[in-house]
């Protein structure tokens, strides 16, 4: 069920413990080092700080799935994005934007001011993203990923500015 977004309706929500099948299936095929369902598990039902959502997609004939996800943590103003995904078949459809501008707006809504996130010194498309969204580069930290020692850039947002979310990519 590929579809352009012209041909589906794409809806933010919460995510549930029932998506966490097709959550981990996304997980685990966007990254080299994924999280374990009990991650995902504590995230859902235990962590207070923990703000999980989901990309849901409706296409014509009413048929939903999720594309993406995003879990952040919510600490005092602070928003910290721990992991962002979208199935690999609605890449370049601006899911992962609307999932970030989604979160953004809620956890600002919630008092959030500034927001954090780590992002692979390789992975462009992703840097791209966040930068359209206003995130700077602040530091590197030198051989974070555990699977190649690839470097982490550390972003930031400071401050959160809606201004900055352009829907259009």
């Amino acid at each position: 069920m590929n579809l352009s977004p012209a041909e589906s309706a794409i809806q933010i929500r919460k995510m549930r413990m029932e998506d966490l099948d097709r959550v981990v299936e996304i997980d685990h095929a966007s990254f080299s080092l994924p999280w374990p369902r009990s991650s995902f598990v504590f995230e859902v039902q235990e962590n207070e700080a923990s703000r999980c959502w989901v990309a849901e997609v409706t296409n014509a004939d009413g048929e939903t799935t999720l594309a993406g996800l995003l879990v952040a943590w919510l600490i005092v103003d602070e928003y910290h994005i721990a992991t962002i995904a979208t199935a690999a078949e609605y890449r370049r459809q601006h899911i992962g934007r609307r999932l970030m501008v989604h979160g953004l707006s809620s956890a600002m809504q919630e008092g959030a001011v500034v927001s954090y996130l780590e992002v692979r010194r390789n992975n462009i498309p992703a840097q791209s993203l966040y930068m359209s969204l206003g995130y700077q580069q602040d530091a590197i930290r030198p051989r974070y990923y555990q699977d190649n020692n690839e470097d982490a850039i550390l972003m930031s947002l400071q401050p959160i500015n809606p201004a900055l979310f352009d829907l259009r990519g």
